[in-house]
């Protein structure tokens, strides 16, 4: 082999070697890829891009009780390779020793469970829903600086701080494998994560929404899918 086509194969080599490192980087870098932090819970991932967190463990290979840790990476998309069950319902998968990805349960929704809602402050409405504008996917409640802020129904606090944007003081809430509920611009969170609490329970004292006015930002989420909470809250 010449000296000259010695260098150009090697050249070759370089251009290819890095384009793939470069692609990988992007990859790595781009829309379908989360790197956890510090803060982070898989239900607040699954929060901030609107998925079911169900999901979200599924596609991550990740089984009960979810949990991630800083600096690990999270598919946002949905691999090629998940196994899913003949009549489609979702899965959570484990990864063998070997590697191979192995069902664990098939994650049914739990209808069966009758949640008794009840609202989480009082105070005035400020806002109508809506699934389409992403700061009223919820509704905000009027009232003062400190006060209570309730527990809308029996669960499990599956999330406590202030990592999400837009969120301020956020606390949610899991009630069964379908419903989740969050309470966002809270001035001070009296809960923390994996403590169980009771419908009625105080679980945060109010603090200042966007506008500066006292006010508690509640959503409801079914299946990742934010629904209109004043179809499940008791009327007034």
């Amino acid at each position: 082999m010449s000296m000259t086509l010695r260098y150009s194969v090697t050249f070759l080599l370089v251009l290819a070697v890095s384009a793939c490192q470069t692609l990988q980087q992007h990859k790595l870098k781009g829309p379908g890829w989360y790197r956890v932090k510090p803060t982070d819970t898989l239900y607040a991932i699954a929060w901030r891009y609107g998925l079911d967190y169900r999901t979200l463990a599924a596609w991550n290979g990740l089984s009960e009780p979810f949990k991630v840790n800083p600096g690990q990476q999270l598919t946002l998309i949905k691999p090629d390779k998940i196994p899913t069950l003949p009549d489609g319902k979702k899965v959570v998968i484990e990864k063998t020793k070997s590697g191979s990805p192995v069902i664990v349960k098939s994650l049914t929704p739990d209808y069966n469970r009758v949640i008794r809602w009840r609202w989480p402050t009082s105070g005035k409405v400020l806002n109508r829903f809506s699934a389409k504008a992403l700061d009223r996917r919820g509704i905000d409640i009027a009232g003062k600086i400190g006060q209570p802020v309730y527990a809308v129904a029996d669960g499990r606090v599956v999330y406590s701080g202030s990592g999400l944007a837009d969120y301020g003081n956020l606390i949610i809430i899991k009630h069964n494998e379908t419903y989740l509920s969050a309470y966002a611009y809270n001035r001070e969170r009296l809960v923390k994560e994996g403590m169980d609490v009771k419908r009625g329970a105080k679980i945060a004292e109010m603090g200042q929404g966007k506008n500066k006015l006292a006010a508690l930002h509640f959503e409801i989420r079914k299946n990742g899918e934010p629904v209109d909470p004043l179809q499940y809250l008791p009327e007034l």
